[in-house]
């Protein structure tokens, strides 16, 4: 820890809270900023050596992301395109191993973790391979391509005890942290709601990503991209570069961007899921060939458990949202509502707490009545309310923002490395990623199917009515 700061707080081992701190919820909210320490020493011994399985989008941001944290070194990248394993080694050096076969990558011994972050369709498979031969894996969400997936992975971690993180980074944002800290003091009262977004209005918004000019089967390993499938189909630059589009190989909206938005609500709450699932969508605009829904609500209900009362989500994606791209998640309470914007960067807490006297006039019956009854009516309810308790608080709102450039994909692989070094608890284990991916690829299900999905969060498993 740096000495040229005085922290008041530590969360985990890499995130700090600054000098000022929320000393009272209804008269000293106080702004914060966290910062993220940097100068930690590693020791050679301490040294991770990561592999990345999928070097697009994300593959490369992930591993941007894990190089951050100190002792960190990439020695290998898979992909299934030429272009981006040379792109690889232009960013990282020619000394880095590359292949299109992510067996080379799991058979090297001194590789000590991968990342993985190729299609969906991949994420299990490849999960289970590498953690049965000994690496610690980081996996992209959702950690699964279908909810049939979900229980073989997590017995395999179990049985193996591999150190296993999803990559859904909201968990490990000191936005969300210090969020959960003040919906468990009650800084809203009872969650009775939760209205979430991600909304998009762009074209690369909308994963039509850019094609490479040299796109084809001499450049592309199509024959592996698709070899798990039971359909097989004839080589398109669309199925594998905007491979979100389709549903043999990605999960839509719900499992891009509702599993975002289902970690944050299961942190926040300590939610192990919902009991019912519906879905409605479409495709509006968007019509390139997709066969995913470009626009998607969602109506997911949480029973009354010891975690938390019982409450109601909506959840909506839009990719032609005329609100511009925006994602916001707002939990809301018999007191307030926090609503935490952006990619978790930060949140705002506005309060509204009822006065204790019922009220009358406005939008009432009173005036209906005769009018020396208005007047006894006003005059008992004068002699049995105070003054203050016919008055609603007034509490200031909360803000706060992380620190310019904070970067919670940062904290994520810090907490994954801190795991790997120290045989820690991870921050998202393979229950919790698969309890917040299944209700997302539930409101796959309840889409296609048009029906409610019911659910028991508790086994992790669909139950039939």
């Amino acid at each position: 820890m740096s000495d040229r700061r005085k922290f008041i707080k530590q969360f985990g081992s890499t995130v700090l809270l600054s000098s000022a701190v929320l000393s009272s919820f209804a008269e000293q909210e106080t702004h914060e900023t966290r910062i993220l320490q940097v100068e930690k020493r590693i020791s050679a011994s301490d040294k991770i050596r990561i592999a990345t399985i999928g070097m697009g989008i994300m593959g490369f941001n992930d591993t941007r992301a894990a190089l951050t944290v100190p002792g960190v070194e990439l020695v290998a990248c898979c992909d299934l395109y030429q272009g981006r394993l040379q792109r690889a080694k232009e960013v990282y050096g020619n000394q880095l191993f590359t292949t299109s076969d992510y067996h080379e990558i799991l058979d090297r011994k001194d590789i000590d973790a991968v990342i993985i972050a190729t299609s969906d369709n991949w994420h299990s498979t490849i999960a289970i391979d590498a953690m049965r031969k000994g690496k610690a894996v980081y996996s992209e969400k959702p950690m699964v391509h279908t909810i049939a997936e979900g229980l073989h992975e997590i017995k395999v971690q179990q049985d193996t005890k591999a150190v296993f993180q999803v990559g859904s980074q909201r968990i490990s944002s000191v936005a969300f942290t210090k969020a959960k800290e003040l919906y468990k003091a009650g800084a809203i009262g009872q969650i009775n709601t939760v209205a979430a977004s991600f909304n998009r209005q762009s074209a690369l918004g909308a994963w039509q990503y850019t094609i490479p000019t040299d796109a084809s089967t001499k450049t592309v390993d199509w024959n592996r991209f698709q070899a798990n499938q039971k359909v097989k189909h004839a080589y398109e630059d669309n199925r594998f570069f905007r491979w979100r589009n389709y549903r043999e190989y990605g999960t839509g909206v719900a499992g891009d961007l509702f599993v975002h938005l289902l970690t944050g609500i299961h942190y926040l709450t300590d939610a192990k899921g919902p009991e019912k699932i519906y879905s409605i969508g479409g495709l509006t605009y968007w019509k390139d060939g997709r066969n995913v829904p470009d626009v998607m609500t969602a109506v997911i209900e949480y029973p009354q458990t010891t975690e938390h009362p019982p409450f109601q989500v909506s959840l909506q994606v839009n990719f032609v949202s005329g609100e511009g791209d925006r994602t916001s998640t707002k939990i809301i309470g018999t007191e307030g509502v926090i609503e935490l914007f952006g990619e978790g960067n930060g949140f705002t807490i506005r309060k509204s707490k009822m006065p204790i006297a019922p009220g009358y006039g406005g939008w009432d019956s009173l005036f209906t009545y005769p009018e020396a009854m208005q007047k006894k009516i006003i005059t008992d309810y004068n002699q049995k309310y105070s003054t203050a308790e016919q008055t609603a608080p007034k509490m200031p709102d909360v803000t706060y923002t992380a620190a310019e450039g904070y970067n919670a994909s940062n904290d994520h692989f810090a907490n994954f490395f801190d795991s790997v070094r120290n045989g820690k608890p991870v921050v998202e284990n393979a229950v919790f990623g698969f309890r917040a991916a299944a209700p997302a690829l539930a409101c796959n299900l309840s889409y296609f199917e048009n029906r409610v999905i019911h659910w028991d969060a508790e086994n992790m498993r669909i139950i039939s009515v």
